[in-house]
Parts: C-alpha cells; sequence; structure tokens
C-alpha cells in the first residue's frame, strides 16, 4: 500500500513496511501486563501495597515488562470510579496518552490503548491510533470496549444502548476507521451510526493493514464481533470450560469469516516462596477486600454485561482479587504449572497483575520466566 501522490515529497511513493507487532510471536504462551494503569490494578483491597497510580511506576512497570520480553501491555480504560470503600479504578491514567508516553519508553512490548467506542469518535481515534503506531514503529495495539458502564456513558451525556446494539454501533465504528487507515483518496461514509463527507487521513498506520485489535466480548454478540474483526479474544473463564469457549470462537471465525483468532485470559498473580504464603497473601487481599465495592460492580455486570453471564454471583471473591480473572497462587514453580494448565486447555496468552506491581514483576522475572522457558511455555 502506497501514500497518496499528492501528499509531501517525504512520503512520495512511500511503501510501508511490514511489522511484527510482538502479539503475533511465535511464543507458545504470550504475557502481558494488565490494569497497571488504573488505581488498584486488578485488586479491590485496604491490604497496604506501594503499588500507585504514578508516571514514574507505569514507566518502571512497563521497562521491567519490555526487558522481559513479555508482549503486551494492556490498560483498563476508566472515567470514573466504581464507589464502595476504595473507588476501585478512580485514579486512571488516560490509556491513547498514557499508550503513546510508554510507546516512546519502550523499546519491543505491544502497548495497547483501551477506548471505549461510544466515548471517541472514529476520525480522532483513527488519528490517535496511527500516531502512536508510529511512535512505537508498529507495536500498538487497541483493546475495543462497547461502553458497559452506565455512568460513564452518562457523564459523556450519552444514551446506554442495549447490550446487542452496542456492537452493532462498534462494527460501524470500526469499519470507519478501517476506511480511514486505509483508503488512499477521501471518501463519503454513510454507516447506520457514522456519516461522513470527504473523510481521509493520513499518514497510514505502520501495521498493515490495522494496529492489532482485542476485544473482551463473551456474549454471543461480542463472539461474534470478535470473531469478525480482532485478533485476540480476552476471556475470564474457569480452565475446565476454557477448551470449549476456544474451539467454539476459533471455529465461528473459520466459518463464518475466514479468520483466525486467538484467545487470551486476564488474571491475578500471588507468587511466593512457599504456597504457605502466597495463600495466606491472596487471604490477607480478600479479608481486607472492598466488599461494597466488590458489590456494585457484581450488579453492574449482572445488570449491564453478559460477559460474566450467570457465573458472577460466584465471583465476588475474584473480583476483590482478580476482577474476576483466575487467581494463580503459589510457589513459582505452582505458578509456572498454573501457566501451563492455560496453556494446554487453548488459551495463546494471559495478561495479568500483582499486588505490588513492581516489585512483584521484577520477582516474576527472575523466578518463574526462568521455569516457563525450562518447560517449553516461552523459549
Amino acid at each position: 500500500m502506497t501514500y497518496p501522490m499528492h501528499l509531501e515529497d517525504g512520503l512520495l511513493g512511500h511503501t510501508k513496511p511490514l511489522t511484527a507487532n510482538p502479539v503475533f510471536n511465535d511464543q507458545k504462551l504470550k504475557l502481558g501486563i494488565f490494569s497497571s494503569n488504573c488505581s488498584g490494578g486488578v485488586i479491590m483491597s485496604h491490604e497496604p501495597t506501594d503499588f500507585r497510580v504514578t508516571w514514574d511506576q507505569q514507566l518502571e512497570i512497563a521497562r521491567t515488562a519490555d526487558e522481559l520480553g513479555m508482549e503486551a501491555m494492556v490498560p483498563v480504560g476508566r472515567w470514573t470510579g466504581f464507589g464502595g470503600e476504595t473507588n476501585f479504578n478512580g485514579v486512571c491514567f488516560e490509556t491513547y496518552t498514557w499508550a503513546a508516553g510508554l510507546a516512546q519508553a519502550t523499546e519491543n512490548i505491544g502497548i495497547f490503548t483501551t477506548t471505549h467506542v461510544p466515548t471517541v469518535h472514529p476520525i480522532v481515534a483513527a488519528k490517535m491510533a496511527t500516531t502512536i503506531d508510529h511512535i512505537s514503529g508498529g507495536r500498538f495495539g487497541m483493546n475495543l470496549v462497547m461502553g458497559w458502564f452506565t455512568p460513564e456513558m452518562e457523564m459523556f451525556g450519552r444514551k446506554q444502548l442495549e447490550h446487542d446494539e452496542r456492537y452493532a454501533y462498534g462494527q460501524d465504528w470500526l469499519e470507519f476507521a478501517m476506511k480511514l487507515w486505509n483508503e488512499e483518496e477521501g471518501f463519503d461514509y454513510d454507516g447506520p451510526y457514522f456519516q461522513s463527507t470527504g473523510a481521509h487521513a493520513y499518514p497510514k498506520p505502520v501495521q498493515d493493514d490495522r494496529p492489532a485489535l482485542l476485544n473482551a466480548g463473551a456474549s454471543p454478540a461480542g463472539q461474534d464481533f470478535s470473531a469478525r474483526n480482532v485478533d485476540i479474544n480476552l476471556i475470564a473463564l474457569p480452565t475446565e470450560e476454557v477448551p470449549g469457549y476456544v474451539k467454539g470462537i476459533k471455529q465461528l471465525a473459520n466459518d463464518e469469516y475466514e479468520r483466525n483468532i486467538d484467545v487470551w485470559t486476564y488474571c491475578l498473580v500471588i507468587c511466593r516462596e512457599t504456597e504457605k504464603e502466597a495463600r495466606a497473601a491472596q487471604q490477607a487481599i480478600i479479608g481486607k477486600g472492598d466488599w461494597p465495592g466488590a458489590q456494585i460492580i457484581m450488579d453492574v455486570l449482572g445488570i449491564q454485561s453478559q460477559s460474566f453471564g450467570t457465573q458472577i454471583t460466584q465471583f465476588q471473591e475474584r473480583f476483590i482479587a482478580g476482577w474476576g480473572g483466575p487467581n494463580l497462587v503459589g510457589t513459582p514453580e505452582q505458578v509456572c504449572e498454573q501457566f501451563s494448565e492455560l496453556s494446554d486447555a487453548g488459551m495463546a496468552g494471559a495478561v495479568f497483575g500483582f499486588h505490588d506491581y513492581a516489585r512483584e514483576l521484577k520477582e516474576f522475572g527472575a523466578e518463574v520466566m526462568p521455569l516457563m522457558r525450562k518447560h517449553g511455555l516461552r523459549h
């Protein structure tokens, strides 16, 4: 693909290079850091931690993950906290500017934004995404969220759409963005939700034909959106349910849309020298948990999102410790074994958080990563 001939001479006839976003590498189990841009990370608890949402810590976490050879930094997009006692995620860096800063500060790791599609117009999002893709040299990705938390939509003066309609809106949003990333000349766009005359965007992304895309939809509409559009579907399921889910969404992507998709999970890692210490750390987090905040999230998810389905009532502790995702708890050997079980179940990757991101990530790199290489999960 080439840039239009009418652009400035520095881009005249320039062909975009092929890039290798690390999320597409050949590691058996991709790894990444999740939700480090928000207060609490993936933990709703009063248990003391040195984790803070400061730029110095963000840089430390991202650079450590980069040095360890991890594939992704995936933030959580939040515009308001969840209330309760800790106002979980109430302090949060905006994810496009966060991604731009970390892209400049790292060398190899994939940097994602999390974008609520009802809050950012496709023209603006496409331009910001292209800019970060250039800053990163083709390491950028987008986590597309349809906007499930009604108080956030109300902050923007938006009416919360019905569940499945949110994905119809997201489809139109993405199709408009795709044309902006790929059309060489100006075009008119007339979709069900977006209309534009003479739309165009230059330069184009470094990645051809778009940044890497991730979506966490697990409802039927969410799975269909992921199967049709994205590279990675992010889910949190009990390990025994993973094989069937992975088989189903891969078959949907192949049969209906003639494309491939990977499935990743997100989780909380609590790794200590002994299993007893790890279990004690987990129980300390839960024992000092923000139970009112967890109940708020459960209520909201039960009414406003189908991604967790009927499992919500079983997950209150997991919302306190892990934001609904699995907990990988134990010694370095046990944590490695639990990652291996996820891989064997069909997970192609895992993004995760810690109680104390900066310190525990370094320990993870020193103690768990060598074991993952030894057991063939990494090379």
